[in-house]
């Protein structure tokens, strides 16, 4: 197994991408804490995990604040002992509007469940595993970051900061034992955040949803959205020793949308 006795937190994980990778990560072998703040998810993602005779625990917290950061990092630590693995997938889709249209207090919240709470829980898992001489953070971007879309500023401008800051972290961390990574999902149909925004680029075009989102899959090389477990398996490699090698990058798992 590519993950025995590692210890993985994966924050969002109480649906979509993030129950994906939870659920992979623990089939692979490691104990999961599985992060969100809706207790109904991550405990019926964490029973499910545990029906399977894997390891997990569900923590209810919001990586907004510090306080909820520090939750998931304490409890993390006493009920599994140590953070081998930080998977940043808590995400905010936020107001699909023009930016004239977006109020500093929409964008503020988009940029704080984005891009802060990444940093806040990184700043916590980062020393343990400097002493340790080990560790990996995976930070799920998004295709957003890269390429030119029409209202979502403050999705895209979180999804780019966050590469950013995967970059930076790298190359603080390398010379350390820990290795940063992001992963650029393209559209995944299954996801409550992908349905949404199809609906309300649908209503603001005066489209029909289902063919506007044929139309958008027209620029994928693949003709095709990705699913979750494909993410999960990205996710999965980065995190395992197979990719020992690969720090500083952003994998993107797009079906060919974008190319840097």
């Amino acid at each position: 197994m590519l993950l025995k006795d590692k210890v993985a937190v994966v924050t969002g994980g109480g649906r979509g991408i993030g129950r994906a990778i939870a659920k992979r990560f623990a089939a692979e072998g490691a104990s999961v804490v599985v992060a969100a703040r809706t207790s109904k998810e991550v405990t019926a993602v964490a029973a499910e995990i545990q029906s399977a005779g894997q390891k997990a625990a569900a923590i209810t917290a919001d990586v907004v604040q510090e306080s909820g950061c520090q939750r998931i990092v304490e409890e993390a630590r006493k009920r599994f002992g140590q953070i081998d693995i930080l998977v940043n997938n808590a995400g905010l889709l936020g107001p699909v509007k023009a930016a004239e249209e977006i109020s500093p207090a929409e964008w503020d919240e988009v940029l704080a469940v984005n891009l802060r709470g990444p940093f806040l829980l990184s700043r916590l898992v980062l020393p343990e595993m400097y002493r340790r001489g080990s560790g990996v953070i995976i930070n799920i971007s998004s295709v957003a970051a890269k390429a030119a879309f029409q209202w979502n500023s403050p999705y895209a401008a979180s999804k780019a900061g966050l590469v950013g800051l995967t970059r930076t972290l790298a190359s603080e961390s390398a010379r350390k034992g820990v290795r940063v990574n992001a992963i650029c999902p393209g559209p995944v149909a299954e996801t409550e955040m992908s349905q949404a925004l199809g609906q309300a680029l649908a209503e603001r075009l005066q489209m029909d949803a289902e063919k506007l989102f044929q139309g958008f899959l027209q620029a994928i090389l693949q003709g095709r959205p990705q699913t979750a477990d494909e993410v999960a398996a990205a996710a999965l490699f980065l995190a395992s020793s197979e990719a020992s090698a690969i720090t500083g990058q952003t994998l993107n798992v797009d079906g060919g949308m974008s190319f840097y």
